[in-house]
C-alpha cells in the first residue's frame, strides 16, 4: 500500500502548489480564517470526510485573545468577497473557524493529525526580489501574511486527506485531521482540545515547516523542549489632567506602565530550567502636556516547564499589580494565549523515521531522531491531552530552504516539500495501523 504512496502524492504536486498560493495570497490572522476554514471543510467533505464546524470544533468559552465581534463580522465579508463559502463561513461566527475532519475505516487505532492556518500581522515585502510578489501570489490583505509557512501545512494536511480517502477501503482505524486556528499566540490549540477535537486519540502528529530543518530533503522525527508559555495584555487606567497648571491631579499611567516594564525584566531567572519575559508592546498616553490617562503592555513569560512559567507568570502579576498602586491607577490583566511543556515520544518519532526511510525525498544524513524546539507551540497542549490519556505524540520539522527566516515579511519556502510532506504523514498513519495495540493509562480512560 505504501509503495505507491510517492507517485499518488507527485500526481498532485501541481495542485498543492496551487492551493498554497491561493492561501498564501489570501491570508487570515487568528480567529479570523474564515476562508481558510471554509476552503478547508469543502475540501474534507469533498473527499468524504465526516465534518465538525462551530461549537463542535472550538469551545467558545475557552477561546483566548479573540477580536471584537465587529472586527470578525469585517473578517467574515471579505472572506465571502475573497471566495470563501458562505453557509460554512456563517456557522463559523464569533470566530469557531476550527474544523475536524473524521475518516472512519472501521476497527482500530484513532490517528489523529493537527496542521494551523492561521497567518501572521505582518505586512509582506512588495518587490521584484521577493518570490511571491514577483509572481503574482503575495498577500492581498494589508498587514496579514503567511510569513511563517502555516499556509503549506494546511495543504499538506488537504493532500494526506485526499491520500488516505483514496485507500480507505484498505485501512483500519479511524483518521482524525484537525486544522486549528490561532497558533500564533498560542490561542487556538486550548479551545479545540476543550470541545474535544482530541478526546479517544491513540497516535497524535503535528510539525511545522523549515524553523529546525532549514533545508530540503532534512527531517527532525521528534520535537521536544516545548517551552510553556503565558501571553499577557495589561491595560493601566489613570487621570488626566494638565501636566503644567495641574500635574498633582492626574494619575500617570504612563510611568506606571514604564515602572510596570522595567521591573518586569528585573524577575529573577529560574533555577532550575530556562525561564523567560519579554514586554513587546508598550504604548501610552495622548498629548505632549497631558498627563498619560492610558497604557498598555503586552507581554510574555516562558518557561522550560509549565511549573517555571506558572513561577515567572505569577511573579509578573506581582509586579504589573505594584506598579499600578505605586501610582495609583488601575489595573485590567487579561491572559491572551497559553501553553505547557513537553517532549515528543520516542515511539511515534521512529514511525515517523520509518516512514522517511522509505521515500526518496529525503537526506538520510540530515534525517534527526530528536531536537529540542526551545520555543512555544500550542500543539503541546494536545500532545499533552494525548499522553495524558494514554497515547502517543510527536512534532515533526519538514525540512525545506527559507527565502528568509520565520515571521520576516520576504519568508518564502521550498514548495517541493509539499507532496513528500503529504506523502510522510500519509505513511505515518498506515505505519501507526500496524503498531500492537495499546492499552489506555489514564485515569478514567
Amino acid at each position: 500500500m505504501t509503495e505507491d504512496m510517492e507517485r499518488l502524492a507527485a500526481g498532485m504536486e501541481k495542485r498543492l502548489i496551487e492551493r498554497r498560493r491561493d492561501l498564501h495570497r489570501c491570508p487570515e490572522a487568528a480567529w479570523t480564517e474564515f476562508r481558510t476554514a471554509s476552503k478547508v471543510a469543502a475540501a474534507l467533505m469533498a473527499a468524504g470526510y465526516e465534518v465538525r464546524l462551530g461549537e463542535d470544533a472550538v469551545r467558545r468559552e475557552s477561546m483566548l485573545g479573540v477580536p471584537t465581534e465587529e472586527e470578525l463580522s469585517a473578517h467574515m465579508e471579505r472572506a465571502v468577497t475573497q471566495g470563501g463559502d458562505p453557509d460554512l463561513i456563517e456557522r463559523m461566527r464569533g470566530g469557531l473557524t476550527g474544523v475536524v475532519g473524521e475518516l472512519r475505516c472501521g476497527d482500530g487505532p484513532v490517528t489523529a493529525m493537527r496542521f494551523d492556518m492561521d497567518a501572521n500581522d505582518l505586512d509582506e515585502a512588495r518587490d521584484q526580489a521577493h518570490r511571491p510578489f514577483r509572481e503574482g501570489f503575495a498577500s492581498v490583505n494589508p498587514g496579514v501574511m503567511h510569513a511563517c509557512g502555516h499556509d503549506g501545512h494546511v495543504v499538506i494536511g488537504l493532500g494526506v486527506a485526499e491520500l488516505l480517502a483514496g485507500l480507505k477501503d484498505r485501512l483500519h482505524g479511524t483518521v482524525r485531521l484537525i486544522f486549528q486556528p490561532g497558533e500564533e499566540g498560542v490561542r487556538g490549540a486550548g479551545p479545540m482540545v476543550d470541545a474535544g477535537a482530541l478526546d479517544g486519540v491513540d497516535y497524535l502528529f503535528g510539525g511545522h515547516i523549515g524553523f529546525r530543518a532549514p533545508r530540503t530533503g532534512q527531517l527532525v522525527c521528534g520535537v521536544g523542549g516545548f517551552l510553556a508559555t503565558t501571553k499577557f495584555d495589561a491595560t493601566f487606567s489613570g487621570v488626566a489632567a494638565h501636566a503644567g497648571a495641574a500635574p498633582e491631579q492626574g494619575r500617570n499611567a504612563l510611568l506606571a506602565a514604564a515602572c510596570a516594564a522595567l521591573n518586569l525584566h528585573a524577575i529573577p531567572r529560574h533555577g532550575q530550567g530556562a525561564s523567560r519575559i519579554s514586554v513587546g508592546v508598550l504604548n501610552a498616553g495622548q498629548g505632549r502636556n497631558v498627563v498619560p490617562p492610558n497604557a498598555l503592555i503586552k507581554g510574555e513569560t516562558r518557561g522550560q516547564t509549565t511549573a517555571i512559567n506558572d513561577f515567572m507568570y505569577g511573579r509578573a502579576r506581582e509586579v504589573l499589580a505594584g506598579a499600578a498602586r505605586m501610582y495609583g491607577v488601575d489595573l485590567a490583566l487579561a491572559e491572551v494565549g497559553r501553553s505547557v511543556s513537553g517532549r515528543s515520544d520516542p515511539e511515534l518519532a521512529a514511525v515517523v523515521r520509518r516512514a522517511a526511510g522509505a521515500m526518496d525525498f529525503f537526506d538520510p544524513a540530515g534525517v534527526i531522531d530528536a531536537m529540542d524546539l526551545r520555543g512555544s507551540e500550542d500543539f503541546a497542549l494536545m500532545l499533552a491531552e494525548v499522553q495524558h490519556q494514554g497515547g502517543l505524540g510527536t512534532y515533526l520539522m519538514l525540512g525545506s530552504d527559507l527565502a528568509a527566516g520565520h515571521h520576516n515579511a520576504r519568508f518564502d519556502f521550498d514548495e517541493r516539500c509539499l507532496a513528500p510532506g503529504a506523502a510522510l504523514f500519509a505513511r505515518c498513519v498506515l505505519g501507526c495501523m500496524e503498531l500492537p495495540g495499546r492499552a489506555r493509562t489514564a485515569q478514567g480512560v
